[in-house]
């Protein structure tokens, strides 16, 4: 299941990301979204957990928590074909 985590801190990095969730299972990919021209932190990123139970147990306990005096949001991520084309990875139309 992939989640998608907002509301990061510029600094959170990604090894700091996939060791919240890998507190509740396996973490098959963990990406931070970097703004292309800076490598800075968008604040927000997904993280891919193989395990549906594990990933709603990850959402339910980080989901309104405090990471880094941030709190963060963590939802089912939406399929790539509904979000915003500015959203898409490595393609430029």
């Amino acid at each position: 299941m992939k989640l998608l985590v907002r509301n990061l801190t510029r600094n959170t990095t990604e090894a700091e990301l996939r060791a919240l969730f890998e507190a509740y299972g396996t973490v098959q990919s963990c990406i931070l979204v970097l703004d292309k021209d800076t490598g800075i932190s968008k604040g927000f990123g997904f993280v891919e957990m193989p395990k549906p139970g594990e990933a709603k147990s990850a959402t339910k306990n980080l989901n309104g928590s405090d990471v880094a005096g941030s709190q963060i949001r963590v939802k089912k991520a939406e399929p790539q074909n509904t979000q915003n084309k500015s959203n898409k990875h490595g393609t430029s139309e």
